[in-house]
């Protein structure tokens, strides 16, 4: 496999580097260090399989434009994208191969299928989502959390978010609670609550160290490889 990172210098990217020995044919970071291009521009066309984006949301336009160019799968690692960039993402999948997913955790994609199991057999049940993260997380909720609000209304269709529950006014039937927690170091904790009043349900992912999201993201760029043009994410790779 041949892969670029965008975001090379990044902690993530880093992981990722360091989990590709002799696979990575090209990097580019904003801040230029190491010797790493600032620029896909700086960059040039390279031959490549794949492109995995762990900078920072506003620079997808970028991205998108250089697979587009080079005709290379697009892995987005990047979270916290607004309406406009994910229409960016949706439309770029029309025209080349992109994987697009909240969060690059295995163990996440099975919390998702297991919070929608559960929804589906407990209907009238009150769910919330809690999340906690490291105090240097700028987007909230985590599109993790997002992730598993979008796959438990995937059976609860009439389910709204209600992101960081405060004033007055007692709780919808159909509204999920997402709250999110800013702590020290925390890598990441997501846990859906399930509560129908005579018993409850909690199901809870924690990431222990951020290499878990490196080998996520390894596993969806090989994914990647010779697929053609569409929107793929974690579902898509487990089968």
């Amino acid at each position: 496999m041949r892969a670029i990172l965008c975001g090379a210098n990044g902690a993530m990217g880093k992981l990722i580097d360091a989990a590709l020995p002799g696979e990575v044919v090209g990097r580019v970071s904003i801040d230029g260090e190491n010797n790493v291009p600032k620029t896909f521009a700086e960059l040039g066309a390279v031959e490549s399989d794949v492109l995995i984006d762990f900078s920072h949301h506003t620079a997808i336009a970028d991205v998108l434009a250089y697979g587009r160019q080079t005709g290379c799968a697009v892995v987005v690692g990047t979270t916290g994208h607004t309406p406009e960039e994910k229409a960016m993402i949706f439309e770029a999948a029309k025209e080349i191969p992109v994987f697009y997913s909240g969060n690059m955790s295995l163990g996440i994609a099975v919390l998702c299928r297991l919070a929608k199991e559960a929804a589906k057999f407990f209907p009238d049940a009150d769910i919330e989502i809690v999340e906690v993260h490291h105090t240097r997380k700028v987007d909230a909720p985590s599109g993790t959390a997002l992730m598993l609000f979008n796959a438990i209304r995937e059976v609860r269709p009439q389910a709204t978010a209600n992101c960081g529950r405060a004033g007055e006014g007692k709780r919808t039937k159909d509204e999920i609670g997402i709250s999110a927690l800013r702590l020290g170091n925390v890598v990441g904790i997501h846990e859906v609550h399930i509560n129908t009043g005579t018993q409850a349900l909690t199901l809870k992912h924690e990431a222990c160290t951020r290499a878990m999201l490196a080998d996520g993201a390894v596993d969806a760029a090989r994914f990647m490889v010779g697929k053609g043009k569409g929107l793929y994410n974690m579902e898509s790779m487990l089968g």
